[in-house]
Formats: structure tokens, C-alpha cells, sequence
């Protein structure tokens, strides 16, 4: 945005545009007009709006192409779960349905799941940390809770609402501005890595999936 007319400096545009993120979320649609609304006019004077917004969504596709990529443990995990006859593998998102379906499909996930087990609040009506999110999908599924795993890098938002309908829950905590985020209950397992849920499932769970690779 700075190289198409924006005059404000670097720094500030970046922490109006977090303030942006932090009120309207990371699901929200229209990032870089709220962030023209509270930027004084003369920073952008003579400037088509639709450039400046242009280039800050033209930055965004950009930046994820290059630098959003799944976890090599994770993806191996979902690929040896997947050969797992009569395992359901599927993923609870929050947010925008297709920006949550573009993820699933550019981290190269979507492959590995079980196509009617993926399950996004914009299309469901329910939000997360609502149970009813986790116990629609449960239903849909014909599922016990008791049967499922969950696995979430939020306390109040991912394991709690599961533990509470009786899942079996896994914290992964792997850095990240919520890692050290407290909830009211606590998960069945914690791990760093998913070479750690590979061992759990192994032996605690007794999926038959192959050992981590040294």
C-alpha cells in the first residue's frame, strides 16, 4: 500500500492494520478499508481507495503463497491416518467459509480428510467455543464424543468446548501468540510436535499406523 500512494510510515500502517485485526478478527472481510477509515485522508490524497486496497490484498495472496505451509510432521501424520481403514479424520475451523476451505486446500490438507467431515462455523451457524459446533459434527458423523479425538492449539476455544462434550482432547502447543493460554479444564495429552500424537495414537489408541521416521 505504501508503494502505490500511502504516506503514513511503515510502522504505523502496520499497527493500525493489527489494531484492524485485533477488533473486527482475522476472519473479517474488509481489512484494508477499515484501515483507510481510520488513517487521516491527506496520507492517501489523490489515490484511488480501490488501488491502496488492492495492493494490500494483492500482498496478502502474495505472502501466504510463499510463506504459508503446513508442518512436515503434520502432513505425514494425516497421510498415514488416512490409509487407516474406517478412521474419520476431519477438522472443526472458524471462520469465513472460503477463506477456511482455501486453507484446507493450499496446505495441501484437504487430501487427507474425510470429505464430509469438514466442518466450518460460517456455514454451520455456530461459532467456536460453542459445544454445539462439536456436537453437530458428532451427530452428522454418528459418533460417540467418547470416540473422538480433538486436536486444538486453544484452551478456551478448542479444548475446553470438546472436553466439555466428553472428547478426548490433545493440546498442541507449538509457540504462537496462544500458546500460554489458560482454560478451565485440562486436555487428555500435550504435545510439541506430531510425532508425539503418532506414539500416543500407537500405543495408547491403537491405530495402526507406522512408527515416526528417525
Amino acid at each position: 500500500m505504501a508503494s502505490v500512494g500511502l504516506t503514513l510510515p511503515i510502522e504505523e500502517i502496520e499497527v493500525e492494520l493489527l489494531e484492524v485485526v485485533s477488533e473486527f478478527t482475522s476472519n473479517y472481510d474488509h481489512h484494508f478499508d477499515q484501515l483507510l477509515r481510520r488513517i487521516p485522508r491527506r496520507h492517501y490524497k489523490g489515490v484511488n481507495h480501490a488501488i491502496l486496497v488492492a495492493a494490500g490484498i494483492k500482498a496478502y495472496h502474495d505472502t501466504k503463497t510463499t510463506e504459508l505451509a503446513p508442518y512436515p510432521d503434520a502432513i505425514a501424520l494425516l497421510r498415514d491416518l488416512n490409509e487407516v481403514e474406517g478412521l474419520i479424520v476431519g477438522v472443526i475451523t472458524s471462520g469465513l467459509s472460503v477463506k477456511q476451505a482455501e486453507k484446507l486446500l493450499r496446505l495441501g490438507i484437504y487430501r487427507y480428510l474425510s470429505p464430509n467431515a469438514i466442518y466450518i462455523s460460517d456455514q454451520i451457524g455456530i461459532n467456536k467455543p460453542n459445544v454445539k459446533l462439536y456436537r453437530r459434527a458428532c451427530s452428522d458423523l454418528n459418533l460417540k464424543p467418547a470416540r473422538c479425538i480433538y486436536v486444538g492449539d486453544r484452551m478456551t476455544r478448542d479444548i475446553d468446548p470438546a472436553n466439555s462434550l466428553g472428547l478426548t482432547t490433545v493440546h498442541i502447543k507449538r509457540g504462537g501468540k496462544h500458546s500460554n493460554e489458560q482454560g478451565v479444564s485440562e486436555p487428555a495429552h500435550v504435545i510439541t510436535h506430531f510425532d508425539e500424537l503418532r506414539e500416543i495414537l500407537r500405543s495408547q489408541y491403537e491405530i495402526q499406523i507406522p512408527a515416526a521416521s528417525s
